[in-house]
């Protein structure tokens, strides 16, 4: 199976997923969605695998999540996704992707769930 990490090398959580995952044998593909944020079909792919609408998945304390007001209810699912696309910085990381599951990293143990 197939496993993918969203994975920002600055983030000490991330770090500490991707460390977990390899001390338990897992050898990730490992995407920096800073470097390269997922389309429009992987993101919501991932949303659906983790259960969560996009503004369950946004990092709320990014300044850029203020600037756009996209906590402002009006918005609608579609153009929170292509905030996401066009700011990827808003997505929460890390995001961890193993056949038809997917779990956020934060905890970093939370993750193993998808291996159970």
């Amino acid at each position: 199976m197939e496993t993918v990490i969203y994975h920002n090398p600055r983030c000490s959580k991330s770090r500490a997923t991707l460390q977990l995952l390899q001390e338990r044998g897992l050898n990730p593909t490992i995407i920096e969605y800073l470097i390269n944020p997922p389309d429009k079909e992987t993101l919501e792919k991932i949303l659906s695998l983790l259960s969560l609408q996009p503004g369950e998945l946004m990092r709320h304390r990014e300044s850029i999540y203020k600037e756009l007001d996209l906590g402002n209810p009006a918005l609608n699912n579609d153009e929170l996704v292509q905030a996401m696309i066009d700011n990827p910085i808003l997505i929460e990381r890390p995001i961890v992707v193993a056949g038809d599951r997917a779990r956020i990293g934060r905890p970093p143990e939370q993750v193993l769930e998808i291996f159970q």
